[in-house]
Parts: structure tokens; C-alpha cells; sequence
């Protein structure tokens, strides 16, 4: 249920105020557009309803009701642990995408998030659906308080290796961030890019903003893996973003390397 783009609560009274009027189709599409905040007061009139298909569609609604509230709190659980570890500051939340495709830049996003409102949604970018990444990348941007985003390219992967390279795209997206933190939180092990670091391993789904730091890096990296695949669309780098799929090594033995390969990654596959 998409609870953030829906009716307002004085729709919602005044179709209360006249449901008995209307058709059991009616009231199951009404049911889709209620608020969050609303539903448990919509259930308790709607379930007065006799109707079998009114009763299937309160149950159904009670269902997803019930997983946004788990949701809901997953991701306030997030923000309390942030809250905990800024000690009354700011905090910048740090994580990196595509530290292991064969092809295509380390990205590292850093952000820093209000406190209200919360975004709910947020987690490990792995775990949500491209759209849904897009949707909250967006919400992201426009809601949280600083947003960076560093692209490091194969070329300098190739040269420094991918440890020196993952160290500078995180200082350099840190400093993007105009903000003093009190804390500076990692998702993973000790980098040591800053005197206020801490590193918390799976801190995508534990850190608030560095889940969202997660997001927008994952968004950027994919959209330009796509935007790059018309210029060498036999790696088919919009499906495999530049990961080692069978797909894309067998393209990699058939027609070598293209520029935004990782040689130092690939010398499996080429002589």
C-alpha cells in the first residue's frame, strides 16, 4: 500500500460519512487510498459492514496496515540508533556500490538526514526493487539536510587499486558535505578517513543515513551503467550494471576490453 501519495483525512470522513451507499468495488478501491494514519479508524467503521467482499477487503487491508507498521518501525529503529551515536550533532552517513563489478566506477555516497520526517523505506539498497530505490533516491534529495555523491573511474581503480580508490572517493564525498558532523558512520570495516569515523558492519539497514547513503550512490552508479550500454551494448551493461554475469564475461572472452572496463579485475578473462 502506498501510504505517502493518497487522500486526505477529510476524504476519508466524508466517504465514511456515506459508505453504506457505496458498491463493494467501491470500497475496495477506497481502502487503497487511505492514509496510514487513518486506517485503523477506517477499519473499525468498515468492518460494521455485513458484506462478505467488504470484510475480505478490511482483512486485506488489516494485512498491509499491519506490514507498514512493522515497516514503520524497522526504519524508526534506524533513526534511534543514528540519534544515539551523533551525540546531539550531525551525523554523515557513508556507503559505497560497485566495489566488485568488472566494469563501471566505485561510487560512495554520504548524506545527512533530518530527524523528521522520517523516509520510510529506507534499507540496504540490495534489498529494494529498482523502482522503489529510484522513488526514495528522490525523496532523499529532497528532504535530507546535505547530499554528495563521488564516482571513482576503472582508470584510477586500475592504477591505485580498489582499497587506495574506495579511501579517496570516501574522504572526497565526506568533504563534499558541508556540514560538521559529530559523527561520521561507515557502513562495514575501519576505512580511517576521518578523526570522527565509526564503522558498523550491515550498517545499511541499521543507519539511517547510511542506507540512504546506500540509495542515491546505487541510483547514480546504475542510471550512468545504463545510460553507457548504447555506446557498448554488447557487454549489456543496463542488465548486469557491470557485474560479472556469464553474459558479460562471455562478451569480455568474445570482444576483449572496452574503456570503462577494471583490467586489473579482468585478467581471468583475458590473455
Amino acid at each position: 500500500m502506498d501510504f505517502e501519495n493518497n487522500s486526505s483525512s477529510m476524504d476519508v470522513a466524508a466517504v465514511l460519512h456515506s459508505y453504506t451507499s457505496m458498491s463493494v468495488q467501491q470500497i475496495v478501491r477506497f481502502l487503497h487510498t487511505v492514509p496510514f494514519d487513518d486506517m485503523p479508524a477506517v477499519l473499525a467503521v468498515l468492518t460494521a459492514d455485513s458484506r462478505a467482499g467488504v470484510q475480505n477487503a478490511c482483512a486485506h487491508a488489516q494485512r498491509r496496515y499491519d506490514h507498514e507498521a512493522r515497516e514503520r518501525e524497522r526504519v524508526r529503529a534506524m533513526y534511534a540508533l543514528q540519534r544515539s551515536m551523533a551525540y546531539g550533532g550531525a551525523v554523515i552517513g557513508v556507503d559505497e556500490v560497485g566495489r566488485g563489478p568488472l566494469a563501471g566506477p566505485l561510487s560512495v555516497g554520504a548524506v545527512v538526514l533530518n530527524d523528521e520526517p522520517c523516509i520510510w523505506g529506507l534499507n540496504d539498497s540490495k534489498q529494494l526493487s529498482s523502482r522503489t530505490r529510484s522513488e526514495l533516491a528522490a525523496r532523499i534529495r529532497k528532504e535530507a539536510r546535505a547530499v554528495a555523491v563521488v564516482h571513482i573511474p576503472p582508470a584510477v581503480i586500475d592504477e591505485k587499486g580498489i582499497s587506495c580508490a574506495l579511501k579517496e572517493a570516501m574522504r572526497t564525498a565526506i568533504e563534499r558535505i558541508d556540514i560538521a558532523p559529530t559523527a561520521v558512520l561507515i557502513d562495514g570495516n575501519p576505512v580511517h578517513v576521518h578523526p570522527l569515523e565509526q564503522t558498523i558492519v550491515k550498517g545499511d539497514c541499521k543507519i539511517a543515513a547510511i542506507a540512504a547513503a546506500s540509495i542515491v550512490a546505487k541510483v547514480e552508479r546504475d542510471a550512468y551503467m545504463s545510460s553507457i550500454s548504447d555506446q557498448y551494448p554488447q557487454y549489456h551493461f543496463a542488465q548486469n550494471k557491470g557485474y560479472g554475469s556469464s553474459e558479460h564475461i562471455h562478451a569480455i572472452k568474445t570482444y576483449g576490453l572496452s574503456a570503462i572496463h577494471r583490467k586489473s579485475f579482468c585478467t581471468h578473462f583475458v590473455s
